[in-house]
């Protein structure tokens, strides 16, 4: 993709709106009869609750814009959810602004594949293609936000990084009749990378439609959704003398040499998306859901309005959902990259018909699933409260090395939901089952209970989920990426049992996680695949507190300790603590302003190494990881509907070894160092048109 384009759509987005935003002053017309959500509460773009319940969108008459409260009240509702949720406005945690939660390590460069510190095991259930280490970078379909809002809302983000990294953000969403709201998401990720051949390219793509009829009996929910990935692979740099302490090599580290990927050196434009030894991901959803209710009907009258309303007490639903999904690896030929036929060879098993020959693998898929379900609404007065049930039959079709499978299943789900009108009892419980097709006897089965117990005492939640699932279809021999010998897998098998307590009065979170394990599958080695025999348990509690030092200094605290029982191939620090301390407050009246210092340190443990081909970590048991704490420095403030951020990060890599310098680099994995002083700036301005 050129840069011009970028920069041009950019920069008028931001003239335009800037000018209508300083200097715009028409009235704006609030519109009755907006969408109605189950909930008796609203939310706006400064965190503030309605607690009266009164949609203030829905009173007739036209209103002077008043600038000296820049607040819309928005409804933001995620598929599936009970109830709104509100924009995040904070700004104390970067992490809610950017892709890789402080919980996950990364192989050195924004983009790259990623790792939770924490154990879990995958919660997917059915088919699943198997490649999931860029997944914090995607747009997802069950994550898709609907909104209704009285007034057109969009935010603009720009972030630019060190080594010509930069994200781009677009959220626009605007209601074009009372009853019918739209919604645009964009993001683009450019990182060319501190070392060699680590560019990545990421971008996606969300549009979404959601339309509620005049008298409140049906709604169509619209989903058009893609992200594309372009993750430039390298294999870790080289091993063979201690390149990172060689004063040749502090001043560039693009010049380091890898594994894999040639003699490519730092790209010098971030907007070119040409890398060619990459693992790529490209996904296409489609959703359209409709609902239809039956139920009660009733209004309320005003002096100037009849504002309809109803509830539901049966409720229809089909979902219509289309996929299609490639993922591939190449390393192609070109003026600065031969293709290294003996890593290859060494690693892999892949036999080069000749020298410079590229390196190409490929799975893909289309996916169509029809889904239909029955709502009941116990207590019309409460739509929180409801029991559904459905079925769905799924259809896939694959384009793979040596066969086209065409695969199917029939799924059972079923829910039920209470949040209580006296908010003290919270139930969620679903399950669902495989009956038939390629994943027959797979299931997913959760229940949560979550009790207020007192307003000094507070909030108690306990739960269990079961989940069996089967190997991702890597685990297949049909697969591309099938580079093992001939093996048989059976489904693995996950109990978790959880509970999480939180003290408004202290501030504190307590959680508590303790798995189950049995047929526990892993890649040993870069192609060996792997299945656990043993059964293994892991325990990890945690706490999560906010500590007043003084008027306006708070430490934020975040401690996880985990244990692994039983001998499994699995390798988790015990301790993750993520700690910040920071200045806080309102100052002059507009400006909240958080600003410190973030430490993050994980004990030493041999962390998993990282298969570029498979584009799956892998277990390892020889070299243990000790990293110093990362060290970060921060300023992030909001005006309004301003925010910015500054942050000087990896201070802990400073060294006086050869000179004075931040080269003292963390490792993510096995030859994959971390960046040294690393500098982002970013802006995202929010506006009320």
């Amino acid at each position: 993709m050129k840069p011009a384009p970028f920069h041009k759509i950019f920069l008028c987005f931001l003239l335009c709106f800037i000018g209508e935003r300083l200097f715009a002053q028409q009235p704006v017309i609030r519109l009755p009869g907006q969408m109605r959500l189950p909930t008796n509460r609203t939310y706006d773009t400064a965190s503030r609750a309605n607690r009266t319940g009164k949609d203030t969108a829905a009173v007739s008459g036209v209103e002077r814009r008043d600038y000296s409260d820049d607040s819309l009240h928005v409804q933001v509702y995620y598929l599936g959810a009970v109830k709104p949720v509100s924009f995040d406005t904070s700004i104390r945690d970067f992490t809610t602004r950017f892709p890789i939660p402080a919980t996950h390590i990364y192989l050195g460069n924004d983009g790259s594949a990623t790792k939770s510190l924490l154990f879990f095991t995958p919660q997917r259930i059915g088919f699943d293609p198997g490649f999931h280490t860029h997944d914090v970078y995607k747009f997802k379909l069950e994550n898709a936000r609907f909104y209704n809002t009285p007034k057109p809302y969009t935010e603009l983000g720009y972030m630019l990084g060190g080594g010509q990294e930069q994200i781009i953000d677009i959220l626009h969403t605007q209601n074009i009749k009372p009853y019918w709201n739209v919604s645009f998401q964009y993001r683009l990720l450019s990182a060319p990378g501190i070392f060699r051949n680590q560019k990545n390219y990421h971008s996606n793509y969300q549009i979404a439609s959601w339309y509620q009829s005049p008298h409140k009996r049906y709604n169509n929910y619209f989903v058009l959704l893609g992200n594309k990935i372009q993750a430039g692979q390298n294999g870790g740099i080289l091993a063979d003398k201690d390149y990172l302490d060689d004063p040749i090599y502090q001043r560039s580290r693009a010049v380091i040499p890898t594994h894999i990927g040639g003699q490519t050196a730092f790209a010098q434009s971030p907007f070119s998306s040409v890398v060619n030894t990459a693992q790529k991901e490209k996904e296409f959803n489609f959703l359209l859901r409709q609902q239809y209710d039956l139920g009660r009907k009733d209004s309320i009258v005003t002096d100037s309005t009849v504002v309809p309303l109803f509830y539901p007490r049966l409720r229809f639903e089909h979902s219509l959902r289309f996929g299609k999904y490639t993922y591939w690896y190449q390393d192609i030929p070109s003026s600065t990259n031969v293709p290294d036929s003996a890593y290859y060879h060494d690693f892999y098993g892949i036999v080069m018909k000749k020298p410079g020959d590229s390196v190409f693998l490929q799975d893909q898929w289309r996916e169509w699933s029809n889904d239909f379900s029955i709502y009941q609404f116990p207590d019309a007065n409460n739509l929180q409260q409801y029991i559904k049930l459905g079925a769905e039959l799924q259809l896939l079709k694959g384009t793979l090395k040596a066969s086209s499978p065409s695969l199917y299943n029939i799924i059972a789900h079923g829910e039920y939901r209470n949040r209580t009108k006296n908010q003290k009892w919270d139930i969620n419980a679903f399950g669902r089952l495989y009956t038939a097709g390629f994943n027959s006897g797979d299931y997913h089965a959760f229940i949560s209970l979550q009790r207020l117990l007192s307003q000094q005492l507070g909030t108690l939640q306990i739960g269990f989920e079961n989940i069996n699932r089967s190997p991702s279809f890597i685990y297949d021999k049909r697969s591309s990426f099938y580079l093992d010998s001939a093996k048989a897998f059976g489904k693995e098998n996950t109990l978790h049992f959880f509970a999480r307590y939180f003290i408004p009065k202290l501030n504190v979170q307590l959680n508590g996680d303790y798995y189950f394990v049995s047929n526990y599958l892993y890649l040993n080695g870069y192609k060996t695949l792997q299945q656990e025999n043993a059964v293994f348990n892991l325990l990890r509690v945690s706490a999560l507190k906010t500590f007043r030092v003084s008027r306006n200094l708070n430490l934020h605290s975040e401690v996880y300790v985990q244990q692994k029982a039983g001998g499994a191939a699995v390798n988790v620090p015990v301790l993750y603590t993520r700690n910040r301390l920071a200045y806080e407050g309102l100052f002059f009246r507009n400006l909240n302003l958080s600003m410190g210092l973030e430490m993050r340190y994980n004990t030493p443990y041999k962390a998993d190494n990282y298969s570029p081909v498979l584009g799956q970590f892998f277990y390892q048991d020889t070299l243990t990881i000790g990293n110093r704490p990362d060290l970060h420095a921060f300023v992030h403030l909001r005006i309004r509907t301003f925010k910015a951020y500054l942050r000087v990060e990896n201070l802990n890599t400073v060294t006086t070894v050869g000179g004075f310098g931040f080269n003292h680099n963390n490792f993510a994995a096995p030859y994959y160092p971390l960046p040294g002083l690393f500098i982002r700036f970013g802006i995202y301005w929010a506006f009320i048109n």
